[in-house]
């Protein structure tokens, strides 16, 4: 990979972008072209192959039914799957995260089998998580992941990660996969419950996605408006105890 164009994969934004998760592929672009880097976007709708060669794909969440039909349809095309053993980045926001796995449940509380690219299980909460959601990055998170993450969260699934997956963040104030930790990764597949859009609210994990793409650290770059917002959200949730 040359720091020429990086390409970036939207995978079924129709099915896939609730709570403005679409915003993240422009978050994406925005923190590059802040780092003099150039993106190129393909958003892929349900029947089209997804490409093999992709640099970081992006998935957003969804109601039960297109979460189905998105994992249906990444099972049978494989394209994501082969991108991720070649070394490709992944995002993948509430339903993505879910759908990755190896199984979540269906709108009956059915499991329903996922893609298998991250080792981990969804099954239900015993109460549906909404609300802002703010975690600390784990201890086995990348080292260039120091601040808070902040988003709001809307679901009902509780996530079980394998010996393959690690905790991407511990939760300060919300529920994230039900257990105290929030999120997984493994290799350079994130998974995460945040809405908000994510990256937006977040750009120190969009750069670290970028970096992996550059397989090198990109320099911090700070926004007054970004972190204004941040600042809001993190004095909210502590002070609201939410």
């Amino acid at each position: 990979m040359s720091d020429s164009v990086i390409r970036i994969v939207s995978i079924y934004p129709s099915l896939l972008g609730t709570y403005g998760d679409g915003g993240n592929v422009l978050a994406l672009s925005h923190r590059a072209r802040m780092h003099g880097l150039t993106t190129e976007v393909a958003e892929i709708s349900p029947g089209q192959a997804v490409p093999r060669h992709g640099d970081l794909y992006v998935l957003g969440g969804g109601e039960d039914t297109a979460q189905v039909a998105a994992a249906d349809a990444l099972r049978a095309d494989r394209g994501l799957a082969q991108a991720i053993s070649n070394g490709a980045s992944l995002l993948a926001i509430c339903a993505g995260y879910q759908l990755i796995g190896e199984e979540f449940p269906d709108a009956t509380g059915t499991p329903s089998p996922g893609v298998g690219i991250l080792d981990i299980r969804t099954d239900r909460l015993p109460k549906r998580a909404v609300g802002e959601l703010l975690a600390t990055p784990s201890p086995n998170a990348p080292a260039k992941l120091t601040e808070p993450l902040t988003g709001y969260e809307n679901h009902a699934g509780a996530t079980h990660l394998g010996p393959d997956a690690l905790p991407l963040a511990q939760v300060e104030s919300g529920v994230g996969n039900g257990d105290v930790s929030e999120g997984a990764i493994s290799g350079r597949v994130v998974g995460t419950y945040l809405h908000g859009p994510c990256l937006a609210r977040n750009p120190q994990l969009a750069d670290l996605l970028l970096g992996w793409v550059l397989d090198r650290d990109l320099e911090p770059l700070v926004e007054r408006e970004v972190e204004e917002l941040r600042a809001e959200r993190l004095d909210y949730v502590r002070r609201s105890g939410r």
